[in-house]
């Protein structure tokens, strides 16, 4: 946290609806800190039905500089944008708005940036693998388009085919057609979370934020050689990850996901030098989001 919150502090907002699992406050606040940033990044709850209405009274303060956003808000703002990414057009998504001198609105996404790098950090192979994407909203948009479209920047290339799963009916159908039809990756719906026969399970569903959910899959019906991410910020180690590394598998949380992202959005809103500093050595963030059981990963993701 910044050493004082004054009248001269940069303050940016995370909306959501709930907002207890977001993480994003710990690692940016830390951030700010770091580089003798004036700025502060505070987590709103905000229902869904008033988005866009606080959207809009939040950018008439002057010293609002940016919005990130979280479930279920990443879709709802879309037609209050005057531009968008690439990435965040091909999703319907976005996780970052900022307001411009001329009252543009400006949204981006990172998400899927961040989760394809970390799989790079963790060695784990998605070029011209099968994978499945439990989940089909906003954080599961991201992921599936950066997976598929030569728009990301840090991908090495793309998914051999994306399978989607959601409950309720047809949205990860939506999903599939929308991003289907921008490019020459196959990308469909299915009708279970069986992960039999994928190379890397992805939950990007809400599933795991209570202690009391059910497993987002079955990790039993998993190949050997599968990997699994989950992206979930709460209840880390989730019981999906500890099912699937007590399989012997390749399983990790997704706070890497999370840190991989910040430079983007550090560049986004304008925090160049902060964005170039995180980008050059991101240790001290995960020595404060990882917790004690998975302070070994943070060697391995460190170590050239």
């Amino acid at each position: 946290m910044t050493s004082a919150i004054n009248g001269s502090t940069d303050v940016y907002l995370i909306l959501g609806d709930p907002v207890e699992q977001v993480r994003a406050p710990e690692s940016f606040n830390l951030i700010f800190a770091a580089q003798g940033l004036n700025a502060v990044l505070v987590p709103v709850h905000v229902p869904a039905a008033a988005v866009k209405d606080f959207v809009r009274a939040a950018f008439s303060a002057r010293n609002i500089k940016g919005l990130f956003l979280t479930i279920p808000h990443k879709s709802l703002v879309m037609d209050m944008l005057d531009d968008c990414s690439e990435l965040g057009r091909l999703a319907g998504a976005v996780n970052a708005v900022r307001c411009d001198a001329d009252g543009r609105l400006v949204g981006a996404l990172f998400d899927g940036e961040g989760l394809v790098d970390s799989l790079n950090g963790f060695n784990i192979r998605y070029t011209g693998q099968r994978v499945l994407l439990l989940g089909a909203g906003g954080g599961a948009a991201a992921i599936a388009a950066s997976l598929v479209s030569p728009a990301s920047r840090v991908s090495k290339g793309a998914a051999g085919e994306v399978a989607l799963y959601d409950p309720t009916p047809g949205k990860a159908q939506a999903l599939a057609d929308r991003l289907g039809a921008a490019g020459p990756v196959r990308v469909y719906a299915v009708d279970s979370p069986d992960p039999a026969g994928f190379d890397l399970v992805v939950n990007a569903s809400p599933l795991g934020l209570q202690l009391s959910d059910p497993m987002p899959c079955d990790v039993s019906r998993m190949a050997p050689h599968a990997a699994l991410v989950d992206i979930l910020m709460k209840n880390q180690p989730s019981p999906v990850v500890r099912a699937a590394r007590g399989r012997g598998l390749v399983a990790h949380p997704g706070f890497e996901m999370m840190i991989r992202q910040a430079p983007l959005y550090l560049d986004f809103f304008g925090l160049h030098e902060a964005a170039q500093a995180v980008q050059r050595d991101a240790r001290f963030i995960r020595q404060q989001m990882y917790p004690a059981e998975l302070q070994s990963e943070i060697l391995f993701l460190t170590t050239p």
